[in-house]
């Protein structure tokens, strides 16, 4: 893998590597590669060098180049590194760093250790180690340089993904697995598509690793993170609307975005129809005149939003992944898309259905399983086909269409089946709605909690729901018992992943037993 060597391949290259923006959108800081990898060489030499015992190292840092510097670092010692969200809660994070020997923490990071002061989150003699960019530099000079080599295969990264309960089981990532999925995605994205990567959402999430680090690392691109100060997709709510300013500033050539970013997208350009031209509008959103390779991945986007931006002459290229497989199993891309799949698979994965059409996935970059058993956990089976856990179906050209999770498909009272995802799409393309999650099996109609941006009112937000469902959706489909709240970030902590999908069994139990309507309070 290019990681493998990079300490020891860039320390003279002055190509910019990471920019940070400023609240106003110009440039803060900037690291070449050279810095980055002279940093990244004196924090693996402070820490030892190779481990030859399967160390286990926390990250908890923002999306900083400390991150990148550090995630650079893990890899070359050759040590198992578990990035952890910086929203996560206390109990989460010691779930997570429970087998953990060192934890290496930004300015962020050791803010939020203090603030979990009262939980023991790290496991006892874990040492923490703070790393600095400016500081590391300072410390390379003084110190032998750390020459990494090769390393064998081997577990490299633990990353957290939803479990049933509020605990995040570990998924155990391959180094040849995750080589593997890099050499197909370069396989299937034009170049120069990773020059200029915005980063949006968490680098915990491997997904965000693999297209905002590796990828962009590999084609010597630069990284643009948002200010310190700037919410990340997924951590507060309304982070999309407060990033497009800083869209427009970074000016970049890609981003992996979830649907709530490609809906504030659509939203913007709707407000700014005298932007004529395809440049106007891509300079309105991107800052630049050509459009951004903007991936989506997550759940699906509505088809009108599609073809809205489509109609402006900017492509989405919606893509489908699972931690298990090292992150992305099929993608979309400008030279095959099909608009409403997640296109085809990488050339890497093969894909099959079983025969109650659930998702079956088999691959080189498969996982080497979990760290804890729960009963969300996807099986391998005996021939070495994941079973997702995803209902999908397969076109005559090869195209994946994802149709929902297997254990959210809503079986009402009356035996017919809902999928949820499908169903809280077309209210999702609602002004007014920053979210929406459908609820009813075994019950005689859908209900539904519907998340309104408060920007608007909620009687305005409950009409636009009642006549959505009339117009658009069947007897079946239609939401009939709306619970209706103003968005918080406390209820986006309490009832939300980090990757912003919803807890679903945690926001039933309270909705499906609410005697009345629910209130932002209960919520929180």
């Amino acid at each position: 893998m290019l990681l493998e060597q990079f300490l020891g391949a860039q320390r003279n290259n002055r190509a910019t590597m990471v920019e940070v923006l400023a609240d106003d959108g110009s440039l803060a800081r900037s690291y070449s590669y050279g810095d980055l990898a002279r940093a990244a060489g004196a924090l693996a030499a402070a820490l030892g060098g190779r481990s030859e015992t399967g160390t286990r190292v926390g990250l908890l840092c923002a999306n900083s180049p400390e991150w990148v510097v550090a995630d650079l670092a893990l890899l070359a010692c050759g040590v198992v590194e578990i990035p952890v969200p910086l929203a996560f809660t206390a109990v989460q994070a010691a779930g997570i760093l429970a087998s953990a020997d060192i934890c290496i923490v930004d300015a962020a990071g050791r803010r939020r250790l203090e603030e979990w002061a009262g939980t023991k989150v790290l496991p006892f003699g874990c040492k923490v180690v703070f790393a600095d960019v400016d500081e590391l530099l300072a410390a390379d000079r003084l110190r032998a340089r750390f020459d990494p080599q090769p390393l064998s295969d081997g577990v490299c990264k633990i990353v957290h993904t939803s479990g049933t309960t509020s605990q995040p089981k570990g998924v155990l990532i391959r180094r040849r697995g995750l080589d593997a999925l890099l050499e197909s995605l370069e396989q299937h994205v034009p170049a120069g598509t990773f020059e200029r990567y915005l980063s949006l959402v968490p680098f915990s999430l491997l997904i965000e690793q693999v297209a905002g680090v590796y990828m962009v690392a590999r084609a010597g691109g630069t990284i643009v993170l948002l200010p310190p100060s700037a919410p990340l997709l997924g951590t507060a709510a309304g982070a999309a609307g407060f990033a497009l300013p800083h869209v427009r500033a970074a000016r970049p050539s890609a981003l992996v975005v979830p649907p709530v970013m490609v809906e504030s997208f659509a939203s913007a350009l709707a407000e700014h129809r005298d932007a004529a031209t395809t440049a106007a509008r891509c300079t309105l959103l991107f800052g630049r005149p050509t459009p951004a390779f903007l991936a989506c991945g997550g759940a699906p986007v509505a088809p009108e939003i599609l073809a809205s931006l489509e109609a402006n002459g900017i492509a989405v290229y919606e893509g489908y992944g699972l931690s298990e497989n090292s992150s992305v199993v099929a993608w979309n891309t400008p030279r095959e898309r099909r608009i409403g799949s997640v296109g085809r698979p990488l050339a890497h994965v093969e894909v099959r259905l079983a025969d109650d059409g659930e998702l079956l996935v088999s691959s080189t970059s498969l996982f080497a399983g979990y760290t804890i058993d729960d009963p969300s956990a996807c099986a391998v089976d005996n021939d070495g086909w994941l079973h997702t856990g995803d209902y999908a179906r397969i076109d005559d050209d090869g195209y994946l269409h994802i149709l929902g999770r297997k254990k959210n498909v809503i079986i009402t009272s009356a035996g017919r089946n809902v999928s949820p995802e499908w169903t809280e799409a077309p209210y999702k393309t609602l002004d007014s709605v920053a979210d929406a999650v459908v609820f009813g099996d075994g019950l005689n109609s859908l209900h539904g909690l519907f998340v309104i941006d408060r920007a608007h009112s909620l009687s305005s937000a409950a009409a636009q729901i009642a006549e959505l469902g009339r117009a658009q959706l069947s007897e079946i489909e239609r939401v009939h018992h709306a619970h209706i709240v103003h968005s918080s970030d406390e209820l986006h902590a309490n009832y939300f992943t980090v990757t912003g999908r919803p807890i679903r069994d945690r926001i039933r139990e309270l909705v499906i037993t609410a005697a009345q309507p629910l209130t932002e309070s209960a919520m929180t």
